[in-house]
């Protein structure tokens, strides 16, 4: 069955969610967003796989002031793969304390369960470099 606009909108906003609770320092909100055993890649950005929302919790704890003080995400793109599962593409600019932004891809698996949709497996892709896939 395909999407429906409400599933649609469900995933969006899921994902503009994130930066709200990550700026806010609601760690525990996180558990509305991801799978309690998701997947949160950040290798790209020296962190490796940080697996389920108590150490996600963790790991933005231990950041500390070095967490951007905001996220933004835009270009929501969403992907059928299977029943009950989606891709979502999203691009993303942190603000640093310093003022600095820095640009991420969020390349999203995101699945359909009992309290609806939630974040399964998550990488972040940093964008250092123009024109390159």
């Amino acid at each position: 069955m395909p999407l429906s606009t409400e599933d649609r909108v469900a995933i969006t906003d899921l994902i503009d969610r994130h930066g709200h609770l990550a700026d806010h320092g609601d760690l525990d909100g996180m558990a509305e967003l991801f799978l309690p055993d998701a997947g949160y890649d950040v290798t790209d950005l020296g962190g490796g796989v940080i697996t389920g929302t108590a150490a996600l919790r963790e790991a933005a704890l231990a950041l500390g002031d070095r967490n951007p003080v905001a996220h933004h995400v835009t270009n929501i793109v969403i992907t059928e793969t299977a029943e009950g599962r989606v891709r979502a593409l999203s691009k993303g600019f942190g603000v640093s304390t310093d003022g600095t932004v820095a640009s991420v891809t969020y390349e999203d698996t995101i699945v359909r369960g009992e309290q609806g949709w939630r974040i399964g497996h998550r990488v972040v892709r940093a964008r250092r470099k123009p024109l390159t896939p």
